[in-house]
């Protein structure tokens, strides 16, 4: 079986579709999402609406942010929080959608297990909003802390960083594993990386396919930046700068 899994869409519509017309070509059976669907991007009611077609999607902290108060973002980051939340209480659409969606992310769980597998935001230890950095490398004991409550392997998002974290303390980007990795029965962590706000230097689209729960095949598929970036500028409580970043992958 095939599973696509990825994250932090943040309401960017046109490398969302992007990644699902990629999907579309592999034979994928189902298709998990690491949460953040909104947040960020231009495009949060559309977002959400595709997010529904999925197998399953966990909560991210901006996905919490538009349903409640907004805790630990910046400023920019808050400004699209709030954006975000006028965009799925819009009157252009009807009440029962709007409710659809609300009701859809309200529903949202914090984490997803399955058998060896566990599916979160952020890690292990804090679901929502802790960050695990490939230079956390350097902090074994924060990893030996987060890798004792993981059953075999943990997919994740947040930082927007793809690659793999092994127990021993090494962080393995994509490139260094050939696009490829086979998982060995050791404890492993993969971020699947970003498909709306790549932060790894590379723009295009980020996300992984797991192949028979053994082998883990990182993927990136481009897609229209400037139309995205567009939207973005056009709206002016979205940071430019959120438009900028997509064409540098940071």
């Amino acid at each position: 079986m095939k599973l696509a899994i990825l994250s932090d869409i943040h309401g960017n519509l046109e490398a969302l579709e992007a990644v699902l017309a990629d999907i579309a070509t592999q034979d994928i059976q189902k298709i998990y999402c690491l949460g953040d669907i909104i947040g960020y991007g231009p495009n949060p009611r559309d977002c959400v609406d595709r997010a529904m077609e999925f197998d399953l999607c966990v909560l991210g902290n901006h996905d919490q942010g538009a349903l409640f108060d907004p805790e630990g973002f910046s400023s920019g980051a808050e400004r699209a929080i709030f954006w975000t939340r006028r965009q799925l209480e819009s009157p252009d659409d009807s009440v029962e959608i709007r409710q659809k969606r609300w009701t859809f992310l309200c529903e949202l769980p914090r984490q997803h297990r399955e058998e060896s597998l566990l599916f979160v935001h952020g890690s292990a230890r804090n679901p929502l909003n802790e960050y695990v950095f490939p230079e956390d490398v350097y902090n074994p004991r924060k990893l030996g802390r987060i890798f004792s409550l993981i059953p075999e392997t943990c997919f994740q998002g947040h930082t927007h960083v793809p690659g793999v974290f092994t127990e021993d303390c090494r962080f393995l980007s994509p490139h260094e594993v050939s696009g490829c990795y086979t998982l060995n029965g050791r404890k492993t962590m993969i971020n699947v990386g970003s498909v709306g706000q790549p932060r790894d230097g590379n723009p295009n689209a980020s996300y992984v396919v797991l192949e028979n729960q053994q082998r883990v095949h990182f993927r990136r598929v481009p897609y229209d930046r400037a139309t995205t970036a567009q939207k973005i500028y056009d709206t002016p409580d979205l940071d430019n700068f959120l438009g900028d970043r997509l064409g540098e992958g940071r």
